[in-house]
């Protein structure tokens, strides 16, 4: 036999072990991270009680501590808001001490155009602006959002140019949205 013959070599034990070990880190950085989300979470809904308009949309956390909140309100959120909810957020966090030495970093903002809409309250103050909607059958539609209930919405799309111009309705339900984006129209 061959001194480099494949039956000499057995990669299942220590492969099996590596992906144990690799899932095991994966699932508890998982848990800790939900936690984070949590904890930062129940923070900013409290932060957020004063103004009734602004709404949470999203939290993410990357695996260098880099906190990202995502604020949005029934009429936009002005700067200083942002800055204020930053400023009392961070000094949360810090004198709770979830990061040992203060090892994070934290951004508040409000979801830019190219972030997909998350939120029900969210549809609804974009109302009369133009969308795209990709379905979660992979087609896309594009048009004007008319109406937003709370199961469903509705979307008005413009085909053709001219006298040959066609208004088709769409009434889409949200379980069926992968995602949907504002559209800038000039």
């Amino acid at each position: 036999m061959h001194p480099f013959s494949l039956k000499n070599l057995s990669f299942a034990p220590d492969f099996e072990k590596r992906e144990r070990w690799r899932f095991l880190f994966l699932f508890s950085t998982t848990k800790i991270m939900e936690g984070i989300i949590q904890l930062v979470e129940t923070k900013i809904q409290d932060l957020l009680q004063e103004n009734p308009e602004h709404f949470l949309v999203e939290i993410k956390i990357k695996p260098t501590n880099n906190i990202k909140v995502f604020i949005d309100g029934d009429k936009g959120v002005g700067i200083g808001d942002l800055v204020k909810y930053n400023r009392a957020l961070y000094k949360q966090i810090e004198e709770e001490g979830s990061f040992p030495e203060g090892d994070f970093s934290l951004e508040v903002s409000s979801p830019g155009l190219g972030e997909p809409l998350k939120k029900h309250r969210q549809y609804l103050k974009n109302i009369g602006r133009f969308v795209e909607i990709f379905l979660e059958d992979g087609q896309k539609i594009e048009g004007k959002l008319e109406l937003v209930s709370e199961i469903e919405i509705e979307v008005e799309e413009t085909k053709g140019k001219g006298k040959k111009v066609e208004i088709v309705k769409h009434t889409i339900p949200f379980q069926n949205i992968k995602s949907t984006q504002i559209q800038i129209k000039f």
